[in-house]
């Protein structure tokens, strides 16, 4: 007997057509009527985890708070549902096969021939249960990589239909989500794709239950129809999913269309009640209703690509809606940003948050925009990297050090401002090997970190190497670059903040990593508050 119901998401024609929208919204939809859920990803690739992909192959790489390295979809479930993921929520086609292999190495085969069916396909389905049998949740939504009919997909293709069989159909249900294009010329929809992705689908075994049609045009009926008579599904269980303003719309689309109701009549479960999404239309009318406006420079080396700062582009999202402010993101490289033309590229903004990153291109720009804003008392948020450049810039400009630097950037500099972490010293690989997940932090009374939270005693997700060095931090906090974070047992200087200036802090951790709809981050908050203040200062004068 299945404790939890199972509910796939499989994608069909194209990739990147929002499974992981999809599935957070169909999570949030049922969460809302009263049911526990979690929702899973499984990335066909072979890499253990993003944490060593490049952020233009993959947007960002996404952290929880046990540490794991994670897909961005991972970020989208965690806004929606506004539960915590884990470890078990993200798993690649490299963890499977590494699992499977070191398994193989310990003897646990018994001395069978290890293959693809049943062996690959049981550590699949064993990640699937593990979070099923849990007894934590009533649904798992698991979302499949790519599309079908990928080789990679293949062994997850072939674990789901097992699962049918394990579990029984009353507790199992495929939702398959394709495209309907748009032919110009001819002036019609055309079906044909998703009849050959529904097609392929059941030659690898496996019965879409609900079609989720992606198109820029409403599904007329006759669409409707032969979809379900070509796809063999139930003319209710064709939905429509037009593309919308905004990701957050999505719920109450997917909720006018009935995919809740059909995924419960389908599983035999009862209507316990309507929806609740009130803070949920609450957030959506703020966001779409702002009564200010500000623009925020966001200083990066991936901004070619935004979904590589997809989760802080999401913050500011939220504490937009919360402040009733529409944020409006410049997407900066800090490539182009030298001491000469700094004023023409960032003069115009009113606030400027420098973003995290790994090496050293674009950070000499990092650091001019760094100057800039401290000079000229414009609202600054430095996250990450963000941070240790705004120590670089102070140590530089203010003490006199005038080749300060980070080890990780210069490795014979002499003075080491920010520097390697002692226990990453002898770390030579690449993968998971970071300062990963989520630890505690205290906050200084009286500083804008802790009146922003509201208390001094926080816990926040960190993913990097280099720490401030506390040689300096004397020098620094004399001259006004106080440290108002520390983690309680290291030591490690969390954050920092300038005195005398409307708002200048700079965070080791990731604060955006936390930001959902229904708790945006209280940094994020404050920084757009203190933008629209300066906004409103500047205009005045």
């Amino acid at each position: 007997m299945a404790t939890a119901k199972y509910i796939f998401v499989t994608g069909g024609v194209t990739s990147s057509l929002g499974k992981g929208i999809i599935s957070a919204s169909l999570g949030k939809l049922l969460q809302a009527r009263g049911f526990k859920v979690t929702i899973q990803k499984f990335d066909p690739y072979v890499n253990i985890d993003p944490g060593t992909l490049n952020p233009y192959e993959h947007g960002e790489c996404y952290v929880t708070d046990d540490g794991a390295e994670t897909d961005l979809d991972l970020g989208h479930y965690e806004r929606f549902l506004n539960t915590s993921t884990s470890q078990a929520n993200n798993i690649t086609t490299g963890r499977i096969y590494n699992n499977v292999i070191t398994k193989e190495r310990k003897g646990e085969y018994l001395g069978k021939t290890v293959q693809i069916v049943p062996h690959i396909t049981d550590e699949i389905k064993r990640n699937v249960y593990a979070l099923g049998e849990s007894g934590d949740y009533d649904f798992v939504i698991t979302e499949i990589g790519g599309c079908v009919g990928d080789i990679e997909s293949l062994p997850f293709i072939e674990a789901v239909r097992q699962v049918r069989w394990d579990v029984g159909p009353n507790n199992f249900l495929v939702i398959h989500l394709t495209l309907i294009p748009y032919l110009k010329a001819a002036k019609e929809l055309k079906t044909k794709p998703t009849q050959h992705s529904v097609k392929q689908l059941l030659e690898a075994g496996i019965q879409p239950d609900i079609l989720v049609c992606r198109s820029e045009h409403r599904l007329p009926m006759d669409i409707r129809k032969k979809l379900a008579l070509f796809c063999n599904v139930h003319i209710n269980s064709v939905i429509e999913a037009l593309d919308a303003d905004t990701i957050y719309d999505v719920p109450l689309l997917m909720k006018k269309e009935k995919l809740d109701e059909r995924v419960l009549a389908k599983l035999r479960i009862p209507n316990k009640s309507e929806p609740e999404l009130d803070q949920w239309k609450d957030f959506l009318g703020k966001l779409k209703n702002p009564s200010e406006e500000v623009r925020i420079g966001l200083v990066g080396k991936y901004v070619e690509l935004p979904d590589a700062y997809k989760s802080i582009a999401e913050a500011f999202i939220h504490a937009g809606a919360v402040n009733e402010c529409k944020v409006n993101i410049k997407w900066i490289s800090s490539e182009t940003i030298t001491k000469e033309n700094v004023n023409s590229i960032l003069g115009k903004m009113d606030g400027i948050l420098v973003a995290p990153g790994f090496g050293e291109r674009g950070v000499e720009g990092k650091i001019e925009a760094v100057r800039f804003v401290r000079e000229n008392n414009i609202p600054f948020f430095g996250i990450c990297l963000g941070m240790q450049c705004a120590v670089i810039e102070f140590a530089r400009n203010v003490l006199g050090l005038k080749k300060a630097s980070s080890t990780e950037l210069n490795e014979k500099t002499p003075d080491p401002v920010i520097d390697l972490m002692e226990e990453q010293k002898k770390i030579t690989d690449k993968g998971g090997t970071m300062r990963l997940g989520a630890y505690p932090c205290e906050l200084q009374k009286g500083s804008k970190s802790s009146a922003a939270y509201g208390k001094t005693k926080i816990s926040e997700r960190h993913r990097h190497r280099y720490e401030f060095n506390n040689k300096y931090l004397k020098k620094m906090e004399a001259a006004g670059l106080k440290a108002t974070g520390i983690n309680p047992g290291t030591g490690l200087v969390e954050v920092v903040e300038l005195e005398d200036h409307p708002w200048f802090v700079g965070t080791q951790f990731h604060p955006e990593l936390k930001s959902t709809v229904l708790n945006p981050h209280p940094l994020f908050v404050k920084f757009v508050r203190a933008t629209n203040a300066y906004k409103k200062s500047k205009n005045k004068n």
